[in-house]
């Protein structure tokens, strides 16, 4: 047997709000692990960028400076690289710290809901 619910009527308003922060929770989950994978393709780039600098001898080197193409010499660029590597490095690791707790406030969040339904038999279904 399924019931059907009105979240209005039956679910009290302690649980639709610990309900709406959860949801809120996965939303953020789900924005911090997107910010985070745009940082490790970027951080990829970035290690592309140093390797073929490596391969590089004098020949001339260009950076990309929105849409014009700037000469450069080897050194700066790799110090640039290098440094724009440190920076996306440390903003993966605070995103992954970010993760981490929103991902533990998750399983809290979980474990309180799944209390506060059970004995009001809303988790039921069968």
């Amino acid at each position: 047997m399924i019931y059907w619910i009105k979240m209005e009527q039956e679910i009290p308003k302690q649980v639709r709000d610990k309900l709406a922060q959860f949801q809120e929770l996965q939303n953020q989950l789900q924005l911090t692990s997107m910010q985070k994978q745009q940082f490790i393709l970027q951080s990829a780039d970035i290690e592309n960028a140093l390797s073929a600098l490596e391969k590089t001898g004098n020949e001339k080197i260009y950076k990309i400076a929105g849409p014009l193409l700037i000469e450069t010499n080897k050194e700066s660029s790799e110090k640039k690289l290098k440094e724009d590597k440190e920076v996306t490095a440390t903003k993966i690791k605070m995103l992954e710290k970010q993760e981490k707790k929103l991902n533990d406030k998750l399983v809290e969040l979980r474990t309180e809901l799944q209390s506060m339904l059970k004995p009001q038999g809303i988790m039921g279904g069968s």
